[in-house]
This record gives structure tokens, C-alpha cells and sequence, in this order.
């Protein structure tokens, strides 16, 4: 406790302050959706915002005093996305696929089979399952427009102008507008937040051929290839060599231990944990461990205050969340559409992959996320069928 309080300083409590405001503003939204797509009452709303908050804070405070290395977790972004895209899902089905899911990176860790069986998978394939999935947000805050064409217009304009002044803050700026903006509008129905602790709410499992393959086993793919393989390179490339396989193999029980409480998956940061890994974090790259630290304990506060999140996203008009949500994944986006048309080679199967998932066609109660897969290595093995 000495040693890290002496590490500690202003600019690392900062930017674990700004690491979770970013995190959380810029997928929260998207999680909420998630759980009303499954049809989750308020309190297992609350629930989930409980699980998310608590699994992300201890694995990431836990992990970066093991290390002494600034190792950030979060919950995943992309797979908040394919459950918000699920139709006709129950939730104790999808509780059962979320425990699966979690088995599975465990899986990974433990057997440190991650780094050998994702680079097996084609970055294109993978880039463009992801654009694929969240492009479907990014239409819905556009045709958001012709049921409040002010708030939308006015929040992309907020969008702009926070990516060409304050381009870290540009989401958390998006969403304090459309906060200000729909209370000046009266939109705000703050008389039914419960401005209380969250507590978490059980959901027994249940186990159906349909849900693990059309939810668990895309869920696995999207935060191993999306969320940890970013993650382990941003921890490499500012010079951190953080163990990967136990990492992985934390998080993996973290999803299992939280599952059913709306722990739906848990993986490693990128974007936000790059502001804990900065010299604006600390100007000693081996006391930035107290800036992921901070941030884990930033965690855990909100998810505490899980219920009163909840209830203040669903005061929040439609076309706020759903515009919130379409502006933070603009990048994301467009990351997965150059990763899955950088290489030639892969682009017909890339574009083919992209667009069986952006359909959101359903076949024998499966997802397009896993036909979109199902496309793109088929036609990967026929493009590549007998040749040297």
C-alpha cells in the first residue's frame, strides 16, 4: 500500500478518471441495448451495469498490482453489439452462452492456445465480421434522423467538432450534449431513477443448440479477435510485455464467476487502456500501474451505483441512445472496414463476410454473425483451394 501510494500522482488518478469516462460513455449505451434486446427487467438491467462495473474494476486492479504494469480490462464492446442485434434469444439462454463463452477464453488462457489459434484466423475475417456487426448502429443513429432529425444533427455536429479539438473527449462531449439537449427539451424523465445502490440479480442458465452457436461462439470470436488481440498489441507497442496467457486466463473466469449476473464477457482494453500507458499518465512508464489501478477503482464505484446508471439510461429518449451509440463506433467502424480491405488477396472475402453479417439474416435460429463467418471461410477455402 506504501509503495503504490508513493507511485501514485495527480496525472495517474486523471487519466484513470478519463480512461473510465471514455470506456463508459462510449459503450454503455450500447450494453443497455444488449439487455433490453434479451428482454431484461430494470433490475437485471441494473444488475448487469453491476456485474460490468465490479468484473472490470477488480480484474483490472488485481492485474495491475500483480504486474506493476498498467493492464486495463473492460467489457466487450463488439459483443455488447451482436447480443443488442439478437432476436428471439431468451435470457436464460443467452446466460447459458455467456458461461459457455467465458469457458471458452478461459480455455484459451490456460491451455495458451490464444496467440496460435487467432492468427490462424485472417485479420480480414475478423475485421470485417466486426464492422459487419456494429455498422448496424451506425445506420440506426442515421435513420434516427427522421424521428428527431434536431438532437441527431446537433449531436453530430458535437461529434465533429470534439474529433477536431478534444479528439479523446469527443464521445463523453457527444453525450453531455444530448443529456443538455434533451433535458432543455423536457425529454428527460428523471422521476423514475432510483437513486440507489445496485444490487445483483441471479439468472439460472439454460442451454440451447441455437443460442451457443448463434450467440456464444460469435461472442467468443469477436472479444478474442476485436478486443484481447488489440489489446495485447497496445500493451506491446508502448513497450509493455504484460503476461498474456494469464491475463486472458482471468478474464475468462471473471465472465464465468459474473455470467449470470449479466457479466456477459470480460477482455482486455485497447483505446482506453492506452491513456493509462501514456507519458500524460505518468512521466515513469513503471509507475503507470497506478493510473490502470485508479481506474479500477473508478470502475467499482459506478458499477456500485449500477441502479441509478440503469434508471438514467432509460430516462433517456430513443434516438439519444441510439445516436450516442452509432457516433461512438464510427471508429471502430471504419478500423474493421481497412483491416478487412487492406490485403487484396482477402478482399472478396472480406466484402462477403461483411455483408452476410450486416444483413442480419437468420437461418435454423443462428445469427449472421456466425453465417458471416461461415461465408468468409468458405470462400477463403475455395479461393485458396490447391494452390501452393
Amino acid at each position: 500500500m506504501k509503495i503504490w501510494l508513493k507511485d501514485l500522482s495527480l496525472s495517474a488518478a486523471v487519466a484513470g478518471f478519463v480512461a473510465v469516462l471514455v470506456g463508459f460513455s462510449s459503450t454503455m449505451a450500447l450494453v443497455f441495448q444488449a439487455a433490453q434486446a434479451l428482454g431484461a427487467t430494470p433490475q437485471q438491467a441494473a444488475s448487469w451495469i453491476w456485474a460490468m462495473g465490479l468484473g472490470t474494476g477488480l480484474t483490472t486492479l488485481g492485474l495491475s498490482l500483480w504486474t506493476r504494469q498498467p493492464v486495463l480490462t473492460a467489457w466487450s464492446a463488439p459483443g455488447a453489439a451482436l447480443l443488442a442485434g439478437s432476436s428471439g434469444v431468451a435470457m436464460s439462454d443467452a446466460i447459458g452462452a455467456f458461461l459457455v463463452c467465458g469457458a471458452l477464453i478461459t480455455l484459451a488462457g490456460c491451455t495458451r492456445a490464444f496467440e496460435r489459434v487467432m492468427d490462424k484466423i485472417p485479420l480480414a475475417i475478423s475485421s470485417a465480421l466486426l464492422a459487419g456487426i456494429l455498422a448496424r448502429f451506425g445506420l440506426d443513429a442515421v435513420l434516427a434522423v427522421k424521428t428527431d432529425p434536431s438532437l441527431v444533427l446537433l449531436l453530430a455536429l458535437a461529434y465533429l467538432i470534439g474529433r477536431r479539438f478534444w479528439p479523446a473527449y469527443a464521445v463523453p462531449g457527444v453525450l453531455f450534449s444530448g443529456v443538455v439537449l434533451s433535458a432543455a427539451q423536457g425529454r428527460m424523465d428523471l422521476d423514475s431513477v432510483q437513486w440507489a445502490w445496485a444490487s445483483p440479480v441471479w439468472t439460472a442458465p439454460t442451454f440451447s443448440l441455437s443460442a451457443l452457436i448463434g450467440v456464444a461462439v460469435p461472442l467468443f470470436i469477436v472479444t478474442m479477435s476485436s478486443q484481447n488481440l488489440p489489446g495485447v498489441a497496445a500493451q506491446r507497442a508502448l513497450g509493455y510485455l504484460t503476461p498474456v496467457s494469464p491475463t486472458i486466463t482471468v478474464t475468462g473466469l471473471a465472465t464465468l464467476l459474473l455470467a449470470p449476473l449479466g457479466g456477459y464477457a470480460f477482455n482486455l482494453a485497447a483505446i482506453t487502456a492506452t491513456i493509462c500507458m501514456g507519458p500524460d499518465a505518468h512521466p515513469d512508464p513503471r509507475r503507470r500501474y497506478t493510473a490502470a489501478t485508479m481506474a479500477g477503482l473508478f470502475y467499482i464505484g459506478l458499477g456500485l451505483a449500477g441502479g441509478a446508471v440503469a434508471g438514467l439510461m432509460a430516462a433517456f429518449p430513443r434516438e439519444l441512445i441510439a445516436a450516442v451509440a452509432g457516433l461512438a463506433l464510427l471508429g471502430t467502424i471504419s478500423g474493421g472496414l481497412v483491416g478487412a480491405l487492406h490485403d487484396e488477396r482477402h478482399r472478396d472475402v472480406a466484402i462477403l463476410t461483411f455483408l452476410v453479417t450486416l444483413s442480419g439474416v437468420s437461418l435454423l435460429g443462428i445469427g449472421s454473425a456466425f453465417w458471416g463467418v461461415v461465408a468468409g471461410a468458405c470462400a477463403l477455402m475455395l479461393q485458396h483451394w490447391r494452390r501452393r
